[in-house]
């Protein structure tokens, strides 16, 4: 006989943050709206002020209000970053040990159904920005592997974008802000610079032609070059620790 789960039990300042949160929800408040002040909310919700500033702090670290001083301030609205969720969920990866490859092997598994859904929904705007990130990448010369991060990392995110799939898109901001050192320690060669040239004009070229079986295959081949890459850091032992997101590219490794 399975066991009754508990009750999850939340305190009063977090049934108030759900209301307001609620509020915000129902009556469809944009960043930047005005939530009222502290003390219409004191008598709205008839709560202490501390129970409320609390429920404001958490919605606050929530990245879902902010509270700003001065007579031009107030209780604002904000719409949440990347960066709140990539900072809760590199601390659940970090407690539960899961290391820095598995986030990337994750990013692999993402990007193929993106590729996909790009090729069935992307704009010819789309395909444009993915040519001209291309265009960039193989003029270059004399790159010690700078560029080919930058513009490796803005061709995907084209295709996550490109596939109009919200969901998928946010696991793969927030998969990207959590491997952002992927290639710290890869040496990258001028042959892998045109080799990913190479690769990404097939990858537009079969997006903009409107072939989901070929852009999904073409992506899996792609990836496979990088799981080779990080297959031999992992063995090398270069692969460095799980970082926590802090936002802003901030992040604190633990030490050594």
């Amino acid at each position: 006989m399975a066991e009754p789960q508990q009750a999850l039990f939340i305190n009063k300042s977090q049934h108030v943050a759900r209301l307001l949160l609620d509020r915000i929800v129902e009556e469809n408040l944009h960043q930047g709206s005005s939530f009222g002040t502290e003390a219409e909310l004191l008598e709205q919700y008839q709560v202490s002020r501390p129970t409320l500033r609390e429920s404001l702090r958490i919605l606050e670290s929530q990245g879902v209000l902010s509270l700003r001083p001065g007579p031009k301030g107030g209780i604002i609205v904000e719409k949440p970053s990347i960066d709140i969720l990539a900072h809760s969920f590199s601390v659940f990866l970090r407690i539960h040990d899961v290391p820095l490859i598995e986030i990337l092997r994750a990013r692999m598994a993402i990007e193929p159904a993106l590729i996909r859904d790009a090729a069935l929904n992307g704009t010819e705007e789309h395909f444009a920005e993915m040519d001209a990130s291309v265009d960039r990448l193989e003029a270059v010369k004399d790159d010690d592997g700078t560029v080919l991060k930058r513009e490796n990392r803005i061709f995907h995110n084209i295709i996550a974008k490109a596939a109009h799939n919200p969901v998928l898109e946010v696991f793969w901001q927030t998969i990207c802000s959590l491997a952002s050192g992927e290639g710290e320690g890869i040496k990258f060669t001028e042959r892998n610079r045109l080799a990913v040239v190479a690769a990404h004009r097939e990858l537009t070229a079969a997006c903009r032609r409107r072939d989901p079986d070929l852009a999904q295959n073409l992506m899996m081949q792609h990836l496979g070059e990088l799981e080779v890459l990080l297959n031999k850091r992992t063995k090398s032992g270069d692969m460095a620790p799980m970082p926590i997101q802090f936002g802003a590219g901030l992040k604190v490794q633990r030490a050594e």
